[in-house]
């Protein structure tokens, strides 16, 4: 029902309750767009895993099929992926004229923390005579500063206080990581966002990269922090052509940086925003939705939505408090 083609389509928010078919949401808005003329190059696809944007083609392949008669090619859907997949793919694209060699490395996770460790022991850090924190802990503090666009002395403060008397000693080692990062030519996963983020900073820029594009779909977006929402915000700046899926009451990656607000705030960012509520739940039975209900009603701030199911009515739930 809702404008597509040309990407004028208003800034779409879909709240997915618990068992409404949040996983599958985006597939058949995808196909939607597709039916109407969209051009499958031009949507950008966003998801949580490389799984989830396998899964969401191959289901867009087949609502196509059925609705067309002839199915749009997975394939053909070349945008989709993860945030950090996107982001390596336009970073090696445009590298020359971003400062970047084209033939950068991308560290995983585990070798991110080889590498903190290395600039962590030629530091001398790992021989202190207190102990100073773990490579794996180093990393995560790194990545929630970055993620979270923190402060170290607030991340460290309110998420790694047993770390507080460190706060020089980190910045020391983040500035040695980076550098040992630059001279080996290599990203880790974090930086595919944060220089993604950073290079959309410029207005034209930005405006070059976002044009390639007529709909930008995001899901699980409950669970994006603010580095990534800012990605968003500078590739759609009006809204127009964007998507999201997600559940305020089902945000549960704050522990990785991610933040609710976004999605709480984004009528509020994006004026004009239609938002639409699932709550038909196809996994569970009344009483237990009305327990659920209930209890969601006292959150400070959420998006009204009451989960409804047409499973036949079971005895109410029992509360058991085990020893």
């Amino acid at each position: 029902e809702f404008g597509v083609g040309d990407g004028f389509a208003p800034p779409l928010l879909v709240i997915a309750g618990a068992g409404s078919g949040k996983t599958s949401t985006l597939a058949p808005r995808v196909a939607h767009l597709l039916v109407n003329g969209a051009d499958p190059r031009r949507i950008q696809l966003m998801t949580f895993s490389r799984r989830a944007a396998t899964e969401l083609a191959r289901r867009v392949e087949r609502i196509t099929a059925q609705a067309m008669g002839t199915a749009v090619a997975a394939e053909a859907l070349t945008w989709a992926g993860t945030f950090h997949v996107i982001g390596a793919r336009i970073l090696r694209e445009h590298a020359l004229s971003i400062g970047l060699h084209p033939e950068f490395s991308i560290h995983d996770r585990e070798d991110s923390a080889d590498l903190m460790n290395l600039c962590r022991h030629s530091l001398g850090f790992s021989k202190t005579e207190s102990r100073f924190p773990a490579k794996g802990t180093c990393l995560s503090i790194y990545s929630r500063a970055v993620n979270a666009e923190e402060h170290l002395a607030d991340v460290l403060l309110n998420h790694f206080p047993w770390c507080t008397q460190w706060e020089v000693e980190l910045n020391q080692l983040f500035g040695s990581y980076g550098a040992a990062k630059q001279e080996q030519n290599v990203l880790d996963y974090d930086d595919l966002l944060l220089a993604w983020a950073q290079v959309m900073s410029d207005g034209g820029f930005a405006a070059h990269i976002g044009s390639a594009w007529d709909h930008v779909l995001v899901d699980e977006y409950q669970d994006i922090d603010r580095l990534q929402a800012r990605i968003l915000m500078a590739l759609k700046p009006d809204g127009r052509g964007l998507t999201v899926v997600g559940d305020d009451a089902q945000s549960i990656y704050a522990f990785r940086a991610a933040t609710v607000r976004n999605i709480l705030d984004f009528p509020k960012r994006f004026p004009g925003t239609q938002v639409i509520a699932l709550e038909q739940n196809y996994r569970s039975v009344a009483p237990i939705l009305a327990a659920s209900n209930s209890v969601i009603s006292h959150a400070r701030e959420r998006f009204t939505k009451d989960l409804w199911s047409r499973r036949e009515e079971e005895p109410p739930p029992q509360l058991i408090t085990c020893s």
